[in-house]
């Protein structure tokens, strides 16, 4: 088959012989107007690197012989933070979520990867505004999407809508804690995503999609040469489609351009430049009518068309020097720089149960209109050393560094909601509409009033120490630790008051891995995790930041002579200082929560037979409170041992690709199978959203060497399901039956 994405792996060549100093000044040059992390340097970017690529009429100029002896030297830029290892070498669970299985899956944004993951689960998306995800069971700060990774650097975090797939290459779940290297993050896990990068081969892929709901979707993928030493890349995406839910549209799209430099054999630097924007309906989705979901289609849209669409846009710089001193040793500097804004009107369901007339006559909904002017700068510098070195006839591996982090976050948030239904507010008051029988514009839209006017920031340096050693061909031993200084300012401009805190905290990190036989290892790891609280007790006090520790064994084999890979694991989270409502003054909160995570995971992946290629992930987790306290957003009651939001017991993801020929062309079907079990769809109730299995089948045909003919179906039975939610007024439907056609052309 030929279908396979391009390939990222940066294919060096040497440099010509000799150095031009002007070359490598303007090249730094074009660094450090990177590091401003405006728009209004792009232009003076392409200046300065142009004149320092190798000139094109001077080489072409060179003799033929001095061309044959340039060798191609197949390389990689190495991953921040992970070191030189071999997947059975790491004492932590990880799964790769490759091009190949991402393409067959039909995935197009980060949700629809990380299903691919039993041990992901989806959390409330913020109206389809963003990414929100469980790993192993723990969900960080509920008030902001859930942070990932991108090639190391933090990303996660701003407003930029739901992350699309277009510039990336593959998804890594790297599961328990990973604080001992990356910082503060998320409790459960890590996710990382891997972009697309330059490669020294001329190579094109246009991709244009056609679905159900009138979608449109074109991609362009193209990279080559420029000279001998510099490589670049173009990536980009549109996307146009209503929805199966009524009124809701969205517009979406963006452009991942990077360009590689090869400044010597042994240095080389990446550029890449994110940019997107997307226009998306604030959407809660559907109503539960005394608990009963089916009660409303899926259709039903419950806010209000005239608001129009939310805007989220993203422009993002990331600037990636290595060095290798030696074959053994190697240094890595890092920047970015990310910008992302979130502006607009929605209007949604009110959960306050003194004001909702639902819960009165059961079909008239009480709604609130909000205003939301988000901002979110992200900046990070790291730098690091990574090598290794026989000592005492053992191997020894190291990896240390520092790094520099800081985060703005500028939120703007303006309210309308009618009174408490004690008042008996009129209908335009409660915003009110059936929702059995919705007219959409009923009453004027009301004008928002202040709620909240802020600026956080989180500032963080950290140093981190890795060290790795072979006590034998067999056993290896691991430990880490990260020392972070941590600093945190809110400024609430509506009050006019500042509140400044300053933590310290170490993160350990140890683990063992024992060679049972070259196909088998077993290993076993401990480590711990924090992450700072935003805002204050109710005496002016910050809170201690969250702190989470995780112990976790498995084993990881490879059957078939390496054609299937697989990972079995075992773990136990803990978590302490979750924010909950403070018992004496209402409104306000105290970081006395406990929680708990256990679980069994096992990934398979590979292909057991020629032409045959096989996904499996099957998690069993049991997450849980562990102590009584009261709900952080509504103050109910919460009693040791209940379940956390969103997290089933059981998931399953499994997908069987088959290569065939048809008409003596390539051709590859397959199909897959998602299970959900069933969740906890409200906390402090016994409301819960369904277990569901859903379905996919799809095929691609290459009718020629350069074109494939594409075929997907997606929830092939119809099955009416529930993806996530926060309340009972808050529930995700996921998609009806849908199909897409898509068309590729390779040059």
């Amino acid at each position: 088959m030929t279908t396979r994405p391009l390939p990222s792996r940066l294919i060096d060549r040497p440099c010509p012989n000799g150095r031009d100093p002007l070359r490598l000044a303007r090249a730094v040059g074009a660094i450090c107007l990177l590091a401003a992390g405006t728009t209004r340097h792009l232009p003076l970017l392409a200046l300065a690197l142009t004149p320092s690529l190798p000139a094109a009429a001077a080489d072409e100029a060179r003799d033929d012989e001095a061309r044959e002896l340039d060798a191609v030297v197949v390389t990689a830029t190495r991953q921040a933070y992970r070191g030189d290892f071999d997947a059975r070498e790491v004492p932590q669970a990880e799964l790769r979520i490759d091009a190949t299985v991402l393409r067959d899956a039909g995935a197009l944004d980060l949700d629809q990867a990380l299903d691919l993951s039993a041990s992901v689960a989806r959390q409330n998306n913020f109206g389809g505004l963003w990414n929100s995800f469980a790993v192993r069971g723990f969900i960080g700060d509920e008030n902001l999407p859930s942070n990932y990774l991108v090639n190391g650097f933090n990303a996660g975090r701003g407003f930029g809508g739901p992350r699309d797939l277009s510039g990336i290459e593959s998804v890594d779940v790297l599961k328990g804690p990973r604080a001992a290297l990356f910082g503060r993050g998320e409790p459960g896990g890590t996710i990382n995503l891997v972009s697309k990068r330059p490669t020294f081969e001329h190579a094109g892929e246009v991709r244009i999609g056609a679905g159900r709901f009138d979608e449109w979707r074109a991609d362009v993928d193209w990279t080559a040469p420029i000279g001998d030493a510099v490589a670049v890349r173009l990536v980009g995406f549109h996307a146009d489609a209503e929805s199966f839910r009524d009124t809701v549209d969205t517009l979406r799209q963006g452009a991942s351009p990077s360009l590689a430099i090869r400044f010597s054999d042994a240095t080389r630097l990446v550029y890449e430049l994110e940019y997107s924007e997307q226009d998306i309906p604030f959407d809660r989705g559907v109503v539960a009518i005394n608990g009963d979901l089916g009660a409303l289609p899926i259709e039903r849209f419950l806010g209000e068309p005239g608001d129009g669409p939310i805007r989220t846009e993203v422009l993002g710089h990331q600037v990636e020097l290595q060095h290798d001193f030696s074959a053994d040793w190697s240094a890595l500097v890092g920047f970015t720089h990310r910008d992302t804004s979130l502006q607009g009107f929605s209007t949604e369901a009110e959960l306050a149960v003194n004001r909702q007339r639902l819960f009165v006559d059961g079909r008239t909904l009480s709604r609130q209109r909000r205003f939301r002017d988000y901002d979110a700068t992200y900046r990070v510098l790291r730098a690091e050393v990574a090598g290794r070195f026989d000592f005492a006839g053992m191997e020894h591996r190291l990896l240390f560094g520092a790094d520099t982090d800081e985060f703005e976050n500028d939120q703007v948030f303006l309210r309308a909601r009618g009174p408490t239904l004690a008042s008996n507010p009129t209908l335009a008051q409660s915003q009110a509409i059936d929702v059995f029988n919705p007219v959409y514009g009923r009453f004027p839209l009301p004008t928002p009033g202040p709620l909240t006017d802020r600026l956080e920031t989180q500032e963080s340096n950290g140093l981190f120490l890795q060290y790795h050693v072979g006590l034998t061909e067999r056993l290896d031993l691991r430990a880490g630790l990260r020392y972070d200084d941590y600093e945190q300012s809110l400024d609430n401009r509506l009050n006019r008051t500042s509140l400044t805190q300053s933590v310290s905290r170490s993160s350990p990190q140890a683990g063992v891995v024992y060679e049972i036989t070259p196909a088998l290892s077993a290993y076993a790891a401990y480590g711990e995790n924090f992450r700072p609280l935003s805002g204050a007790a109710f005496d002016g006090s910050p809170f201690e930041p969250n702190q989470s520790r995780s112990a976790e064994a498995g084993v990881k084999f490879d059957l078939l002579d390496g054609a299937l890979s697989a990972t079995a694991s075992v773990f136990r989270l803990t978590q302490d200082n979750l924010l909950v409502a403070d018992p004496v003054n209402a409104g306000f909160s105290i970081a006395a929560g406990e929680a708990s995570s256990r679980g069994v995971e096992f990934d398979l992946s590979g292909q057991p037979a020629k032409g045959l290629t096989v996904w499996l992930s099957y998690a069993w987790i049991d997450a849980q409170l562990d102590n009584d306290v009261l709900d952080f957003n509504f103050a109910l009651p919460l009693r040791e041992g209940d379940r956390l939001l969103n997290i089933p017991e059981h998931a399953l993801s499994v997908q069987v690709a088959k290569d065939l020929v048809a008409l003596g062309r390539p051709l590859r079907i397959g199909s897959g199978v998602q299970y959900v079990g069933d969740r906890l769809g409200e906390a402090g109730t016994t409301f819960e959203l369904p277990s569901y299995t859903v379905a996919r089948a799809f095929a691609a045909w290459d009718v020629s060497e350069a074109v494939t003919l594409g075929a997907e179906i997606d929830n092939l039975f119809d099955e009416t399901y529930y993806t996530n939610s926060f309340s009972r007024l808050w529930v995700r439907p996921g998609e009806p039956r849908t199909w897409r056609l898509t068309a590729n052309w390779r040059f």
